[in-house]
């Protein structure tokens, strides 16, 4: 090897070594370049996790913020809906109620208004014929009253067969049986009596025809009245006078007693004495021997009072 070869070699050598040497460098530069820029993109990557986590958690909080307003507002509107609806159905509860108590009261007076219409045209029409326009109606409500003791009349006073007659009538008797005006005849009980007024109920089990009470202390000297019964059980008849005195005292000392001038023949007691308005305003009880035209009734205040606890009595224990 020359002396010039080799020197070319070392020169190559040499300049491979600066080469290498160069690109070490190089290396080692960028090496710690991207190592820096490593450091600092992970930084910046923990910061934005962190943004994003506040972002995320903040965003959460809101909603939940939101929904739990909503949910109190919902709520609100549906206790503010039901209190509506529930003073609404108690308004229209209210108005129900005060719409039938009116309509009960308009029937109430309807009622009232056509009963009284009724006896007007009653009181009329008697006055134009007499008392022939009611006589078929009331004497329907008439009974004969036999025992096994005698006989007499009685009146129907309420239409589940509750019946009134003199006490005497049936006093003492242990068979009773009435006859209605229609010829049928039915087994009567003796529910109750009271002997100072002379006053007795029977009670059949039958649906029949009554007659209502009238007002006695209403009743004047020399009205009109008509004594209904089946004297001698020879038939249902009907006798018409007037009215002598009113409030006489009787046997009892009781004022409790009509006088007329109807003829009250045997058979006739316990018979209804009706005014024109085809009310009870009497019980024919007797009549003073050896005067013509001299009969007495109780008087239908004196009776209903009698027969009113005489009739709750039984059905109070009829319930027990």
């Amino acid at each position: 090897m020359t002396k010039q070869d080799f020197d070319i070699k070392k020169i190559l050598i040499i300049s491979v070594l600066i080469s290498l040497a160069a690109i070490g460098g190089i290396i080692f530069y960028f090496n710690n370049r991207l190592s820096s820029l490593d450091e600092g993109f992970n930084t910046k990557l923990l910061i934005l996790n962190r943004e994003i986590l506040e972002n995320i958690n903040s965003l959460q909080q809101n909603v939940e913020a939101e929904l739990s307003s909503l949910r109190n507002n919902l709520t609100l509107d549906i206790e503010t809906l039901d209190k509506s609806l529930t003073s609404f159905r108690k308004k229209n509860e209210q108005e129900i109620v005060t719409l039938n108590l009116l309509i009960d009261e308009i029937e109430k007076q309807s009622d009232i208004k056509l009963q009284e219409l009724k006896e007007e045209i009653s009181t009329i029409q008697v006055k134009s014929t007499d008392f022939s326009v009611i006589v078929d109606e009331v004497i329907k409500s008439v009974v004969s009253v036999g025992t096994n003791k005698g006989q007499g009349s009685g009146a129907i006073i309420d239409n589940s067969g509750f019946i009134v007659t003199n006490y005497h009538v049936v006093e003492g008797a242990s068979i009773i049986r009435v006859m209605t005006y229609d010829s049928k005849i039915y087994d009567a009980a003796l529910i109750g009596y009271n002997d100072v007024p002379d006053v007795a109920v029977l009670k059949v089990n039958a649906n029949l025809q009554s007659l209502g009470f009238g007002n006695s202390n209403d009743v004047k000297t020399g009205e009109r009245v008509i004594a209904l019964g089946n004297p001698a059980g020879l038939s249902f008849t009907v006798t018409e006078g007037i009215v002598s005195a009113v409030h006489r005292a009787g046997p009892n000392g009781l004022n409790i007693y009509t006088q007329t001038d109807v003829p009250i023949n045997p058979g006739n007691s316990g018979g209804p004495l009706v005014d024109v308005n085809s009310r009870i305003i009497g019980i024919n009880n007797f009549k003073i021997g050896g005067f013509e035209g001299l009969g007495f009734a109780i008087e239908s205040n004196a009776v209903e009072q009698v027969t009113d606890e005489i009739i709750s009595s039984y059905l109070s224990q009829a319930q027990k």
